[in-house]
């Protein structure tokens, strides 16, 4: 018997595109939500799981980055790319209210308001990459140029 893919908002709207992904579960702990530790559990590279990183901007408001699970985000990058002169995380108590997703779950796809979005283009070396699939415990994975397409994203340099 086939296994029923957990539907959530993420997973509904690349099915609405028809683009090709492949969900993985794992088992999540309270403790341990960073990509780090997705990453060992899944037993996958750091490099193939891409957080989810919501900020604001002080002159564009809410915006969304995802970089390597391995990576630190270049505030200052991010905040050069995006047309602000400075970047500075939400704090995670507003992240549900603001993108329907909690810590450990917020996707870039599928969030409450559609935020610019960010991909470190990094992530175009890679065939597929792995990002939240809207619930702690689901990874979507996907190329990154259709992840790119579907959070209408700009590239961007991370550690330059």
């Amino acid at each position: 018997m086939k296994k029923k893919v957990i539907k959530t908002n993420a997973v509904r709207m690349i099915e609405q595109k028809k683009i090709p992904y492949t969900v993985h579960e794992y088992e999540w702990d309270e403790q341990n939500l960073d990509a780090m530790h997705v990453a060992h559990d899944m037993g996958v590279s750091p490099e193939e799981i891409y957080k989810t990183i919501v900020l604001h901007g002080d002159k564009t408001g809410y915006l969304a980055a995802c970089v390597a699970g391995d990576m630190e985000l270049n505030l200052k990058a991010l905040a050069k790319v995006s047309g602000n002169k400075k970047v500075e995380l939400i704090p995670v108590k507003d992240l549900e209210k603001l993108t329907g997703y909690v810590r450990g779950g917020c996707s870039p796809i599928g969030m409450k308001k559609q935020f610019p979005t960010y991909i470190d283009e990094v992530a175009k070396e890679q065939k597929t990459i792995r990002v939240s699939g809207g619930k702690r415990g689901i990874q979507i994975e996907l190329t990154p140029e259709d992840l790119q397409k579907m959070t209408r994203a700009i590239w961007f340099i991370n550690n330059g």
